[in-house]
């Protein structure tokens, strides 16, 4: 019975094993973030080569309109400024289709760029990908891109609250350090 038992628990780890070995895993920092193209919230193809000589804020987040997503974004919002002073731009990227995202600007005040990613292309690449209730959407991620390009922090299932204040002061940081 025992050998019975331990050889059902090795292949329950060795499923669970499989399955987060297939899940999308995010790039590293130190590491050349990935390039895409997606449309705004204007309908405006958007690159993240667009942003060489920035710094880029590229947060995913799972849906417009959202309680977390609303707080998120009003943070990044009424942190705007900070940002423009520290050379950086904020991307926000969602599985939201580009009218979603305008009346989700227009209504919360946005005055940033939200990235439609309706067929999921981004989020694999950036390993941000997760499914609720049996929709596909966006993991809570975000990654801080330096101006050539290169991945310098990445936040893992970020928590809303303070987030905006957490990547200002990893920017001051980083900045400070060069």
């Amino acid at each position: 019975m025992r050998a019975f038992s331990i050889l059902f628990l090795t292949l329950i780890l060795a499923a669970l094993y499989t399955v987060a070995a297939d899940q999308p895993q995010p790039p590293n920092a130190g590491t050349l973030a990935p390039t895409f193209t997606l449309p705004n919230q204007e309908g405006t193809q958007v690159s993240l080569d667009q942003f060489k000589g920035k710094w880029v804020v590229l947060y995913f987040y799972p849906k417009d309109f959202s309680s977390g997503c609303t707080v998120e974004a009003h943070n990044f919002q009424r942190d705007i400024d900070k940002y423009t002073e520290k050379n950086a731009v904020i991307l926000g990227v969602s599985v939201d289709e580009v009218e979603s995202h305008k009346s989700f600007c227009t209504k919360e005040g946005l005055n940033f760029k939200l990235l439609a990613d309706s067929r999921h292309a981004v989020m694999q690449k950036y390993g941000s990908i997760m499914e609720y209730n049996g929709m596909t959407l966006a993991a809570r991620n975000t990654f801080l891109i330096d101006p050539t390009g290169v991945i310098r922090k990445m936040y893992l299932k970020v928590n809303p609250q303070g987030h905006s204040e957490q990547v200002l002061a990893d920017l001051q940081q980083l900045q400070s350090a060069k």
